[in-house]
């Protein structure tokens, strides 16, 4: 019997509901996805493949994830960055396991209590003045091993780049993994911008991953360029295990995997990922750039990937929400930050910077 031809695509009832001359500052989520992944998921389309990870487009990417993490490198893909994190440190801890994670951390401010409240993951903050941990701030929560009173500090996290847009250099990453090795303490890296820091560092993944000594990775791409997904890649598997049984259980197992994992792959064997993030760490640049003279605005932190920090009057920064949507970071000082994407262009930037020098005008 001759299989049926796949249905053309024809008209469409859907319509656009937005305007897609409007753009937004306020994460580099609100992007589109790119048209090469795009391109790549219908290329995955056509036909049957096996369910829930078996599909040919999801065996293929664990070659492409050992290229970039080498040959141990074992790529689980999730759905998004808050189930990559919860995934990858139940694997690392016991039931009466802790980790320690910057105050400022992803996993501790931004996921609505999942660690604890999915995982029983009891989290042990430091407060950070750049949102990166370093050896002696570890050390203020590594203690009370024995103690069955403390729930007991086996796992490090660190996000690159930080949620304050910092990098962590290699030798920082690495001497963070020695040390928390040294403490029988295994380490997470929360990379949903991992491509942004390897564009700004100019280094390959590996050097700052793999070859510095961390053991899990929480892989992003959602922020790069792709329609969902992040991966979650084991590059230390005799430290690291069960993944495929933590992955169900924690409900993120995609049934057409095949369509997570394609992404990837567009993103991953050329250099997609790399235009992407390095375009993107240059918008941010340009806009520190435009903002950095206008009377009564501030770039309060390093411009090291995608993102700024400014602060400026909490009324302008109101009105400016009327015209581009951006998010305050902190409440209580009025500081707000803006991220730059792929797709942000030039003129975005400049038309930004020329409202901000607007509004700023008005306040004076």
């Amino acid at each position: 019997m001759t299989p049926a031809a796949s249905p053309s695509l024809g008209t469409t009832d859907a319509v656009r509901h937005h305007d897609p001359a409007v753009r937004g500052f306020a994460s580099d989520n609100y992007a589109g996805v790119h048209p090469e992944v795009l391109a790549a998921i219908a290329l995955a389309n056509d036909g049957h493949q096996v369910s829930y990870g078996e599909d040919a487009y999801t065996e293929h990417l664990q070659t492409v994830f050992r290229r970039h993490f080498g040959d141990r490198a074992e790529a689980y893909p999730v759905f998004n960055g808050t189930g990559a994190n919860v995934v990858a440190l139940q694997a690392l801890l016991p039931r009466w396991g802790a980790v320690v994670a910057a105050e400022s951390a992803h996993i501790n401010v931004d996921e609505c209590g999942a660690p604890e409240k999915l995982a029983g993951i009891k989290i042990h903050t430091v407060p950070t003045p750049d949102g990166k941990l370093t050896p002696a701030l570890i050390d203020q929560q590594a203690w009370g091993w024995g103690d069955e009173h403390r729930a007991q500090p086996l796992a490090v996290s660190i996000t690159q780049s930080t949620e304050l847009g910092t990098l962590y250099t290699v030798d920082e990453v690495r001497a963070i993994c020695e040390h928390a090795h040294e403490r029988g303490m295994l380490v997470h890296m929360d990379g949903s911008r991992l491509a942004n820091a390897a564009a700004s560092l100019g280094v390959p993944f590996r050097e700052f991953t793999t070859d510095a000594g961390v053991d899990v990775l929480s892989f992003g791409g959602t922020k790069n360029g792709l329609l969902l997904g992040e991966v979650v890649v084991v590059l230390d598997p005799e430290r690291v295990s069960n993944l495929k049984y933590l992955r169900k259980m924690s409900m993120q197992l995609a049934s057409k995997m095949r369509f997570v994992s394609v992404q990837f792959e567009a993103l991953l064997t050329g250099d997609l990922w790399l235009r992407n993030a390095g375009h993107a760490n240059a918008m941010a640049r340009r806009l520190e750039a435009a903002v950095r003279d206008i009377p009564g605005v501030t770039v309060v932190r390093p411009v090291q990937a995608n993102a700024v920090f400014a602060l400026l009057p909490r009324e302008v920064s109101e009105r400016l929400q009327k015209r581009y949507r951006f998010y305050f970071w902190d409440e209580h000082t009025g500081e707000v930050r803006w991220m730059a994407a792929f797709d942000t262009t030039e003129q975005d930037i400049d038309a930004f910077a020329a409202a901000i020098t607007e509004e700023m005008a008005r306040q004076l």
